[in-house]
Order: structure tokens, then sequence, then C-alpha cells
């Protein structure tokens, strides 16, 4: 397919832009380039993304995300359907408030969720179509950071202790995590609500962006949003869109109906990620007083430890002591989250 573009305009900060073709429509165009993590060379995240927007639309025929129009790897251009006039989630959120677009945070919890049911069980499939365009390792993609936490171990925190329960159910949550089973399925690696775009008015229709770090791994990792503030939160709203998410997964992952396994997953994917933002721990205390990433950490450790005192009650109660004690290191994190909205942004 040939595009010819006549004007663009580019989407900062990223490497993307909005372009109006010789037919007067509009497309989005990403190109290669330095990324932040450097995670992940620049020709194999294009790759990637190209190859799981192509197998959701075109092998599943799903629509829960933008479908690849052009591609070209030598040149690292990829052209992509224009989803405006949906907007990112995120932004809806910090302009509006939760408020405002309850119907759009569940609209997302639901994308995310179905996502799950229709790639489970067709993973070869994709990496089939994923290999066809260059090496990928799906073990690297399953594993994900449990690999980095599984060769680091739990990590400290001066006066709060680490017995023996802690390190085994710090184990049994990797473990968890390494073999999904039938909540094996495709993720875009990023399930934050800036991955989101719907309607800022009337029916949502949620759409999923950013498939550059796409690949199968276990469900739960995409449910962690809805239940543990991400980077740029304090707070977030009730259960609501986690039970909305777990409904449209059982739809493809009937597993996910019961409620010791879905809670075991969940635990493991809430612990595991607040465990490894913890790591950030040397960062955060080289920031000036008041810096909001420090009440950040506390808030995303309680979470996980409300997520997790079922089904992993050692672990959790090793967050609950670590948030505390991060409250006492950081007089300015010692913050009442519960009198926070929902969705309050960090600054």
């Amino acid at each position: 397919m040939v595009i010819n573009v006549v004007e663009w305009t580019r989407l900062e900060p990223w490497r993307v832009a909005r372009a109006r073709t010789d037919r007067d429509e509009t497309v989005i165009i990403k190109w290669t380039g330095p990324h932040a993590s450097r995670v992940r060379d620049e020709p194999w995240r294009l790759r990637t993304e190209a190859a799981a927007l192509r197998f959701l639309s075109e092998d599943l025929g799903a629509a829960l995300a933008p479908r690849v129009l052009a591609v070209d790897l030598a040149e690292g251009r990829l052209v992509l359907e224009d989803l405006a006039p949906r907007t990112a989630l995120d932004g809806l959120l910090r302009r509006h408030g939760a408020a405002a677009h309850a119907d759009r945070l569940t609209a997302a919890a639901r994308a995310r969720g179905e996502l799950g049911a229709l790639t489970a069980g067709h993973a070869e499939a994709y990496y089939r179509r994923r290999a066809a365009l260059g090496p990928v390792d799906p073990a690297a993609d399953r594993l994900g950071r449990v690999a980095r936490q599984r060769e680091s171990g739990m990590p400290s925190l001066p006066g709060v202790p680490v017995p023996g329960g802690v390190e085994r159910e710090f184990g049994a949550a990797l473990a968890e995590l390494a073999e999904p089973g039938p909540f094996l399925v495709l993720s875009n690696g990023d399930a934050e609500a800036n991955n989101v775009l719907v309607h800022a008015a009337g029916p949502a229709d949620a759409r999923l962006i950013d498939f550059e770090f796409a690949g199968f791994t276990h469900a739960l990792h995409d449910a962690v949003p809805l239940h543990v503030p991400g980077p740029g939160w304090l707070s977030l709203g009730g259960p609501a869109e986690g039970e909305v998410y777990r409904r449209a997964l059982a739809a493809g992952v009937p597993q996910a109906e019961d409620d010791g396994r879905y809670g075991r997953g969940l635990a493991a994917a809430c612990v595991s990620y607040a465990l490894a933002r913890l790591t950030r721990l040397a960062v955060l205390d080289g920031r000036p007083a008041g810096d909001d990433s420090r009440a950040q950490l506390v808030a995303t450790l309680e979470a996980a430890a409300r997520t997790a005192e079922g089904a992993l009650p050692r672990l959790a109660g090793w967050c609950r002591q670590a948030g505390a004690a991060l409250r006492r290191r950081w007089p300015d994190a010692d913050v009442d989250f519960g009198a926070l909205a929902p969705y309050t942004p960090r600054r």
C-alpha cells in the first residue's frame, strides 16, 4: 500500500506524528529512535508492534487496536490507522477527574480484559508472525521482570527484615507468574491509562495503543494498574474496574472465574510490580522533600499489600511494613491516601 504524505505534525515527546495524505485522510506515523528504557533495540520494537497489530486485526479480526496501513522496516517507518477523535484516557482523568469518566474507565478495563480473552491460546500463531520479521524470544516475553527478580531476589529495606516465610512466598509469586498456563495472553507491555484511547463524550469505544513491547505473558500483569496506582497516580478508584477486567478476561480464560487461582495470580502480579518499584529507593532518596514520587511508592506498596493479603499474607505483611518504614523515612510521604480523590495524579 502506497501512502503519500502531504503534511504532518509531530506528537511530542514521542517519535510519532499525525500526517495527512494526498487522499485527505489522516494517519499515524511512528519511526525509530532511542528509547528511554534502552531495554530493546529500535528495530526490535518496530517489528514487534507491526506483528502484534497485524496479528490482532488480520489473524483474529479484533478491533481493539489501530490497524497497520503500511510498514517499511528497512527505513524504520510504521503507518497506522488514526483513531482520532479518541484521546488518551489519562489526559481526561487529569483534566476532569475520575467521576466525570466512570464509563470510560469501565470501557478501558473491559478492553484490556478482551485483549486477554481474544488472544489466549494463540501464542504459537503470534510468534510465527513475529518470527517472520526477525528473531524473538518468547520466554523473555513471558518472564519479563520476573527473570530479573529471580536473579536479584527480594529487595532490601533498612529496618524491615525478610523472614524465610516471606522469601518462600516471593518465590511462589514469581513461579506463578513464570508459568501462566491458561493465563498466557498477549499484552501490549504497558497497560496504563496513557495507552488507552477513548472518545471524550458519548460511547467510549476504547482502543489500546503502543504495542512496541508486546508479547505473551501472564494476563494478570495487565490487571495491576486497576489495583495498584501506576507511576502517574497517587490513588485509584474502587474495585469496579478490576471486576470488569476479570469478567471480560473470563470470556476467553474461564479459569479467571476461579477465585483462588485468579487471586493468586493477581496477588503475585501486584506484589511483583510493587517490589520492582521499590528498587528505585536510592533514586527517590535523592529527590527533595515533597516530591510526589516518594508518596507514590508508599501508595504502591500499600495497595499491593491490600490486594495480596488473602493469597500471599506474608508478602502482604512485608509490603505494609515497608510502607510504614518509608513513611518514617520520608515524613513528607506520610499521606492519607484514603482522603484523596480517585486518580489523583502524581505531580
